[in-house]
């Protein structure tokens, strides 16, 4: 599991390291780091032209540390210093040891960056907060109309690195080479846009990138702030029948979803859970023809849900229009439950808290749009603070929240705890009735007994390879996707890291 760490965190960590290290020697540790990734994206160090753009904190530190290992390889470095008189002394004498050299912080200097081979960005370390200031938007700009590759130091300047939030310019990096461990922002857009490619340089923080922590600070309940999951995690997360298993042992998922305009919602939900891992598919709802029609396996019910027999999770609100009365009738079961689409317009706050009073797990699943619509917000404020507003729907709701979107993320009921975020996916899952397909594939994994957050983390993760796989680079329908989702499903268990 990649695990991404608050800043507080990730400080705490490096005092209690530094105190046990000679002065100045994690810093040594960054800038190889930085400066093996720089030299890997150039290739060819000796000749090239490397400009640095260094701030006052110990993120241009750590910049001119690199370029002056750079320097002693034959790379004509320039260091164009935003704050002259806050410049990391060590690191600015280490680079004119060098060879390396300062440049003017005019026109001139803009000139040198849109020339450069490679811009190394080192103007604000992680705990700048709300964009750029004004002094060093030109900067940006230049690095990014230049030819040259962009590589961030730790994150790119400018983006939030607790909440993925940019509020203002930020520095568009190619790569980010990130120190310790993961932030939050590097794996949460809008900020993940920013960063690129991430390379992880480890300097002994104990703050590993895939989860757990060594010696140091230790990753408590509230130190990770974010987990994305790998293959093996889902791997060991999937739902496997034993030999005495039959289709109730498995799980029975019911889906009340569909109406007279909208039966493909049923359809696709029913498609998405019969390839989830339960054993069987109950559906409650008008569109039982169609559904018969595409998965006769189904079992069909006109008795509404509190009659349909045995489930042990329901999925309900796909394609649903104004049935309140179903929603109302899934929501008072007393076994797990995913809300989607008009399902989350009709759920009453008070019914779905009251599932969490009686401990009865609930799945939220809004695109931005109807989380927006549930917060009272514009859709714009869910879409820059995704962690933000998948946490406020999950105390509001007492329910665990997966917020759709370009970066899928996963809440736990109450909104405490760590976030997951999706790793997988496309932008060509941006399709009519990939939701549906989603919704019933989550609920059949509730039905299988995961729980609320890894039913969730689960589903979006097979979901985003299933789209990857029917895509393939052009167009692909919500049907194709659901009937790829048995190839994602083998591709994870026969993963390398999975067999173990």
């Amino acid at each position: 599991m990649r695990t991404a760490y608050s800043v507080e965190t990730v400080r705490a960590a490096e005092r209690e390291l530094m105190a046990r290290l000679p002065e100045g020697a994690l810093m040594q540790r960054a800038a190889a780091g930085l400066a093996a990734a720089c030299a890997d994206v150039l290739g060819r160090v000796y000749g090239s032209r490397v400009v640095l753009q260094v701030g006052s904190g110990d993120n241009g530190g750590d910049a001119l540390y690199a370029g002056a290992r750079l320097a002693r390889r034959g790379a004509g470095v320039r260091a164009v210093l935003l704050a002259p008189g806050r410049a990391h002394a060590g690191g600015l004498a280490a680079l004119r040891r060098a060879g390396g050299s300062v440049a003017e912080a005019g026109a001139s200097g803009v000139r040198l960056v849109e020339q450069a081979d490679l811009v190394v960005d080192g103007i604000v370390g992680i705990g700048g907060k709300g964009g750029l200031r004004e002094e060093a938007v030109p900067w940006a700009e230049a690095a990014r109309r230049g030819r040259g590759v962009v590589v961030a130091v730790d994150l790119p300047s400018g983006v939030d690195a607790d909440t993925g939030e940019v509020r203002g310019a930020a520095v568009r990096a190619d790569v980010t080479v990130t120190f310790g461990a993961y932030k939050p922002g590097l794996l949460i857009d809008p900020a993940r846009e920013y960063a690129g490619v991430v390379r992880f340089v480890d300097i002994g923080l104990g703050l590993g990138p895939v989860g757990g922590a060594g010696a140091g600070v230790r990753a408590g309940a509230g130190a990770a702030r974010v987990e994305a999951l790998q293959h093996a995690d889902v791997a060991r997360l999937l739902p496997v029948p034993a030999a005495e298993s039959d289709k109730y042992r498995r799980g029975v998922v019911g889906i009340a979803a569909g109406s007279a305009r909208y039966p493909g919602a049923a359809v696709l939900a029913v498609a998405g859970a019969l390839r989830g891992g339960a054993g069987a598919v109950r559906y409650v709802g008008p569109a039982g023809g169609a559904v018969l029609a595409r998965h006769p396996e189904t079992l069909v019910s006109e008795r509404g849900p509190a009659r349909a027999g045995r489930v042990q999770a329901w999925v309900v609100g796909p394609g649903a229009g104004d049935d309140a009365a179903t929603v109302g009738e899934v929501l008072a079961a007393d076994v797990p439950v995913l809300i989607d689409a008009d399902g989350l317009r009709l759920a009453e706050v008070g019914a779905v808290r009251g599932r969490g009073a009686r401990g009865v797990p609930t799945l939220m699943t809004p695109h931005a749009g109807e989380a927006a619509a549930l917060l009272g917000v514009e859709r714009e404020v869910v879409e820059s603070g995704r962690l933000a507003a998948a946490r406020e729907l999950a105390g509001r709701y007492g329910a665990a929240v997966l917020l759709k979107g370009s970066t899928t993320v996963v809440a736990e009921a109450g909104g405490g705890g760590a976030v997951r975020v999706n790793p997988t996916g496309t932008p060509w899952l941006a399709t009519a009735g990939s939701g549906d397909v989603l919704s019933g594939l989550g609920g059949s994994l509730l039905a299988a007994g995961l729980s609320a957050v890894d039913a969730g983390s689960v589903a979006a993760y097979l979901h985003g390879l299933a789209g990857r796989f029917a895509a393939e680079g052009a167009p692909a329908s919500a049907e194709d996707v659901a009937g790829r989702i048995p190839e994602a499903w083998r591709s994870v268990v026969r993963a390398p890291a999975a067999r173990g």
